[in-house]
């Protein structure tokens, strides 16, 4: 596939983005006065770890729901929802070209005003932030390696530098249960920007299995600070800790190359949380276009860099990002995506009036970080992996693949190849078959994971196939990485016994799963999505041949 149509990243290119994207934020400004120290922060880090481990499994679940804000909400909520995502990218990045200011001048490049800094920090992290996925996503698979084995290297560094008299200053020190309470609600607060990322979930290979490595970063991070609020009343002792603004920063000044092999090297650790805060502030721009984009507020391609530079130059001689910016993530935008994420799954899901505040109320009250769960539970739901449309314009035939599917009543559903489970619907439309499957199946119909779609000759023969577009247009809960192929009989492929795996599944892994020299080139739903903007045509698709009782895929070399 062409490079900008295939706009996916890997897992581990994930897990890397949001390594790099919190941990210098986290390294500088949670552990100083007033953030998280001592036994009770270890604590509370360890709590929130382990709360957001079961969100980020939740979040993956809400992708078709940031697909399109106004689609799912509605013109007005939906364009508020993206001001209130928005207002979170706004004052963090103003946050961060605030400390980036400050710590610059002081660690790096003195006398150089740090008006000059954030003016220059935010017209470069603007630039490429709507190139594409991909290419913040090999940024990260480069550095984020370097930057993680450079951060470990200056943990050893300054352990060896550590005292067990200055250990036990912090040992003694009393604290409560509520101050584990305050430290974990804080560690929260920290991660809450976590909750935009349904935005870019769509654009990662396998997105059902990506909650590994998500999980993964957050205890990689999550252990990474608790490592560090180990270590700093270990060598800088419990009161200098409980005195500094960035206790981090002395850290770095002591940790050395055995032999003082090179002076000042705690200028190469300050380079690695630059570089970080960079990525950080990068990534913001990044999100901050896209939902401008699916909340029809325009590209955001210079205002949001000028207004987050402005937020922050406002700050400068005053009251800036970092006096209210705490007090904004724990007392606005913490509740405000709870209640936002709650009213997202409760509209885009079922479409009877819904008491969504108390609800809400009754989530918030118990204490229970698990906004992401819907309305519709996962074992009351139909996945189909493939789907084969057929017809033409007023008679069309759909059918639906999907594995371990119960038996369904009322259907002209036909199973051949060792019961293969399809369901086959007709109808005038696309909307009389959404009708017909909704008075016919108990379970919800959840679309959001089919790998292939069949159109049938006829289908792409007579136009019927720009109507069938038009219908998933509409959708939100599809994705655009789809294949789409052609073929005589959609339904009868689908019947075919494929030794176990669905249809959808052996289509994708005989374009998938091959060395790189061997792979074929499929088609995509966005690619045909383009092509139809384009000139109004049909792409040629891959062609699937019914042949003694199995199939012949006929591909695109690649």
């Amino acid at each position: 596939m062409k490079f900008a149509e295939n706009n996916r990243i890997s897992h581990r290119q994930l897990y890397r983005q949001t390594v790099l994207a919190f941990l210098a934020p986290f390294l500088l400004c949670l552990t100083g006065s007033g953030g998280l120290q001592g036994r009770a922060g270890v604590a509370g880090v360890l709590a929130a770890s382990g709360i957001l481990s079961v969100y980020v499994i939740l979040l993956l679940r809400m992708v078709p729901w940031y697909t399109d804000l106004v689609k799912v909400l509605g013109p007005f909520q939906g364009r508020a929802a993206g001001l209130f995502f928005l207002s979170y990218v706004m004052l963090t990045g103003a946050y961060l070209l605030n400390l980036i200011a400050e710590l610059v001048p002081f660690a790096l490049v003195p006398g150089v005003s740090g008006l000059w800094i954030a003016l220059l920090t935010a017209g470069a992290c603007s630039f490429g932030t709507g190139k594409g996925m991909q290419r913040r996503g090999r940024m990260a698979e480069v550095s984020g390696g370097i930057l993680l084995g450079g951060i470990f290297l200056m943990m050893a560094l300054c352990l060896g530098q550590s005292r067990g008299v200055y250990f036990r200053e912090m040992a003694a020190a009393d604290f409560e249960g509520k101050e584990i309470l305050a430290s974990c609600f804080k560690a929260l607060c920290a991660f809450s920007g976590i909750s935009l990322l349904p935005f870019m979930l769509k654009d990662v290979e396998k997105r059902g299995k990506a909650g590994k490595p998500l999980v993964l970063s957050i205890f990689t991070l999550g252990g990474i600070l608790t490592g560090i609020l180990l270590l700093l009343p270990a060598v800088l002792g419990w009161r200098r800790l409980k005195a500094e603004k960035y206790p981090v920063l002395p850290l770095l000044a002591g940790a050395d190359l055995p032999g003082n092999v090179l002076a000042r090297f705690d200028v190469l650790w300050m380079g690695f949380l630059v570089y970080s805060l960079l990525f950080s502030l990068g990534s913001l721009f990044h999100y901050g276009r896209q939902i401008a984009e699916r909340a029809h507020l325009g590209s955001g391609r210079w205002w949001l860099p000028a207004g987050v530079f402005l937020l922050s130059a406002a700050g400068a001689d005053g009251a800036g990002p970092g006096e209210y910016y705490g007090i904004y993530l724990s007392r606005i935008f913490l509740p405000g995506v709870l209640l936002l994420q709650i009213y997202m799954v409760l509209r885009g899901r079922n479409k009877r009036k819904k008491k969504a505040p108390a609800v809400c109320a009754a989530v918030l009250l118990a204490g229970v970080f698990l906004s992401g769960c819907g309305s519709v539970e996962p074992e009351k739901r139909m996945y189909p992996l493939a789907l084969g449309v057929d017809g033409s314009v007023g008679e069309f035939t759909v059918t639906y693949g999907m594995p371990d599917l119960p038996q369904a009543t009322g259907q002209d559903k036909e199973e051949e190849g060792g019961n293969v489970p399809v369901l086959t619907f007709r109808g005038n439309d696309f909307q009389e078959i959404e009708k017909e499957y909704d008075r016919s199946q108990e379970k919800y119909l959840d679309i959001s994971h089919i790998q292939a779609l069949l159109l049938g000759n006829a289908l792409t023969e007579n136009g019927g196939w720009e109507e069938f577009l038009n219908w998933l247009k509409a959708e939100p809960f599809m994705g655009e990485n789809v294949y789409l192929f052609r073929t005589e009989d959609p339904q009868a492929v689908l019947e075919l016994d494929t030794g176990g795996s669905s249809m959808g599944a052996y289509l994708t892994g005989l374009l998938e799963n091959r060395l790189p020299g061997q792979q074929k080139e499929g088609v995509t739903l966005r690619q045909v999505y383009h092509r139809w903007y384009q000139d109004g045509t049909l792409m040629d698709l891959p062609e699937i041949i019914l042949k003694d009782g199995g199939i012949e895929v006929r591909l695109f070399d690649g």
